[in-house]
């Protein structure tokens, strides 16, 4: 019944509609005088052969002959009474088997459920909405986006111009808005004025337009956009966009900052303050292995370990546990003490020659953007790509097919370093990481997932390390959303703050045993403006001391569930 006032209205205000139902209006006044023309000459016809009929009678005998029931308790007796009988038959054949079916879906049944779709599906968002995030397109970021924004108890509305679409989004349990995203009305309905955010995802010129549009109504809000081509991003900014990313080639230079050579050593990965969060691989350095307390991290840098990575899963280590050429170490600590780490753990490694080069599979903008990772270290590359389009005529691109076992000798598996395979196409990208791993046991794969739940199984095909283009782009937006109070870092990896309350205050850490409990591990406390790095087990906590912490989102739940009061 909710839907009723929204139809009718529509029925009424829409023009199309209205005429519509004005020559179905006229369609059954003709249908009702055809039907009184014939009841009066069925009256004429039986008194020619001495019978009469009530006008009920007539109309009933129209109706059920023209109708083509004819139930044969009436009938004429003479040769023009059975002719006009068969007129009356015909006519109703066309008019209401034919005509009258095809009128009433058409100007009337048709017109009802078009209504009723639309009238299901939102066309704005109440006036008391405040703090949400619009978007404008849904694609694998937006999808990861929205999962985080609702772990994080964000509003959010997705602008859709197809109606269709917008309803099936709107099955799917997505908040929709039906709108075109170049009308500026289309964001005043969606109170773009007190958004936190708004998410621009289209193509580079659908986004400037709709950037453009966005200024329009208001100049405050933030636009986060996404450029597909590097001449995009002074465009986009001049519309109006307030930060402009390449995912594409962000993806690209994080595939290649991560390859050995490059990644013996600390990368940064995040920035909380003077907080530095950092992955260092395991793989051939001395910390292969060993144990975490055999090596003594904390003692001769000053750094924690905050956890490893190994193939995707992110565990807190045992300090008994021996570190194996899989993991990934998460490290936290100043600039100083990651350069510490450097100094005396990663010099070891094979140094970039002629021979020990990176292979990359796919020679698109993830790609290249690679590659220009590797030159900046002077590290050797060579790709192989099967596309014309995107083939450089230098020695460093080798035509081919990735999946062909020639193209890959020609172009230096058996003595490349690593490969990084960076196709668009998850289910290639899982082929070519089993390829690789049964033709080069011992070598580093390096793959890109488009989706979050390829992540898994590009894993376990045999992918040292996987990068999720969806992730990288929503952790990327998430941050901007909530500055200085959690940063995401890598797949659901998150570093937050949280003030300590009455539940902790006067105890230690090594009594709280929050790692046991939450799966967190708190990684410096700021006491008074003071951030201490290197907090003290033993040293009771104060009341209002800030607590920073590393863990999954699973974790930071736990931790809330644990030591935080219900308000």
């Amino acid at each position: 019944m909710k839907y009723l006032p929204p139809l009718i209205l529509y029925l009424i205000q829409n023009r199309t509609t209205k005429r519509n139902l004005l020559l179905l209006l006229k369609f059954f006044t003709l249908l009702v005088l055809i039907v009184t023309f014939f009841s009066i000459i069925f009256h004429v016809l039986m008194g020619f052969e001495g019978r009469q009929y009530s006008w009920v009678t007539g109309f009933y005998w129209t109706l059920t002959v023209m109708s083509t029931l004819g139930f044969g308790d009436i009938t004429f007796h003479t040769d023009l009474g059975l002719l006009f009988s068969m007129v009356v038959l015909s006519t109703g054949i066309i008019f209401m088997l034919i005509i009258l079916p095809f009128t009433f879906i058409q100007f009337f049944y048709a017109p009802w459920l078009e209504a009723q779709t639309k009238a299901r599906t939102p066309r704005e968002i109440p006036e008391t909405v405040k703090g949400h995030v619009i978007l404008t397109n849904l694609d694998p970021i937006t999808q990861n986006l929205i999962k985080k924004l609702e772990q994080y108890n964000y509003e959010y509305v997705l602008i859709e111009a197809d109606l269709q679409q917008a309803l099936a989004y709107h099955d799917l349990g997505y908040q929709v808005v039906l709108g075109d995203p170049g009308d500026p009305e289309t964001y005043k309905r969606v109170r773009v004025d007190n958004a936190a955010l708004v998410v621009v995802t289209n193509d580079d010129m659908m986004n400037t337009n709709i950037s453009f549009t966005i200024r329009e109504v208001c100049e405050s809000v933030p636009i986060v956009t996404n450029a597909e081509e590097e001449h995009s991003l002074d465009i986009l900014e001049f519309a109006g966009s307030t930060y402009v990313f390449q995912f594409m080639r962000m993806l690209g230079k994080s595939l290649g900052r991560r390859t050995l050579g490059i990644s013996m050593g600390t990368n940064i990965i995040g920035r909380f303050d003077q907080l530095l969060i950092a992955e260092a691989p395991a793989m051939r350095t001395p910390l292969e292995g060993k144990t975490l307390a055999e090596m003594r991290l904390r003692e001769v840098t000053g750094i924690t370990v905050v956890g490893v990575w190994e193939r995707g899963r992110f565990t807190i280590p045992h300090p008994q546990a021996p570190i194996t050429a899989n993991m990934v170490l998460v490290l936290a600590g100043t600039a100083e003490q990651l350069h510490k780490y450097d100094e005396l753990f990663c010099t070891y490694g094979a140094e970039p020659g002629k021979d020990a080069h990176v292979l990359i599979l796919g020679g698109g903008r993830v790609g290249r953007a690679a590659a220009e990772a590797l030159e900046e270290h002077r590290i050797a590359y060579k790709i192989v790509e099967k596309s014309q389009a995107h083939l450089e005529k230098t020695e460093k691109y080798v035509h081919g097919n990735a999946a062909d076992i020639d193209t890959l000798h020609k172009a230096g598996i058996r003595e490349a370093r690593s490969v990084i395979i960076t196709t668009h196409n998850d289910a290639i990208n899982i082929y070519l990481t089993i390829y690789c791993r049964q033709l080069r046991p011992d070598i580093q794969i390096i793959s890109r997932a488009n989706t979050d739940r390829t992540i898994s199984k590009l894993h376990r095909a045999g992918a040292d390390l996987v990068m999720s283009y969806a992730s990288l782009g929503a952790d990327t937006i998430i941050n901007l959303l909530k500055p200085n109070e959690v940063l995401t870092i890598a797949e659901g990896l998150n570093v937050f703050r949280e003030q300590v309350k009455s539940s902790l205050a006067g105890t230690s850490l090594a009594e709280n045993r929050i790692r046991e409990n939450t799966g967190c591990s708190v990684i410096a406390i700021s006491s008074q403006g003071n951030l201490n790095l290197s907090p003290d087990p033993f040293s009771p906590l104060q009341e209002g001391d800030e607590l920073i912490l590393i863990g999954l989102f699973e974790a930071e739940k736990s931790f809330r569930q644990h030591y935080l009061p219900v308000k």
